[in-house]
């Protein structure tokens, strides 16, 4: 009984304690993002067309969960737009080179571009 009650105040103990890691936003972010790309524009060139939503993906693996649940997707006629919600317990505001959005149907998003 005493191990159980010490577990239980090492956990309230825990709980109250701020877990952040600097930068760690923006790296769960660009990793979130990146995979939801990833992983739509597999569905597009395997179907021939953008999902209608997240849940029509297929073949996803048992850490996808995590960037599903951290990006806003809507199909936007023969493109997509896609929000990225979370990081690793905030909203980052990422950055990414013109140049990664080539060739993509994101037509909006709220990720920076920058230009060359």
């Amino acid at each position: 009984m005493r191990r159980v009650s010490g577990i239980v105040f090492l956990l309230l103990i825990l709980s109250g304690c701020n877990f952040e890691v600097p930068g760690a936003d923006e790296k769960f972010g660009t990793q979130n993002f990146v995979s939801a790309v990833s992983i739509i524009e597999l569905h597009k060139l395997r179907n021939g067309e953008y999902p209608e939503s997240l849940d029509d993906l297929e073949f996803l693996g048992d850490w996808d969960g995590i960037w599903l649940t951290a990006v806003r997707y809507e199909k936007n006629g023969g493109g997509y737009n896609l929000y990225l919600e979370r990081g690793w317990a905030g909203k980052p505001s990422l950055e990414f080179p013109d140049k990664f959005k080539h060739g993509l149907g994101i037509k909006e998003t709220n990720v920076k571009w920058l230009s060359p």
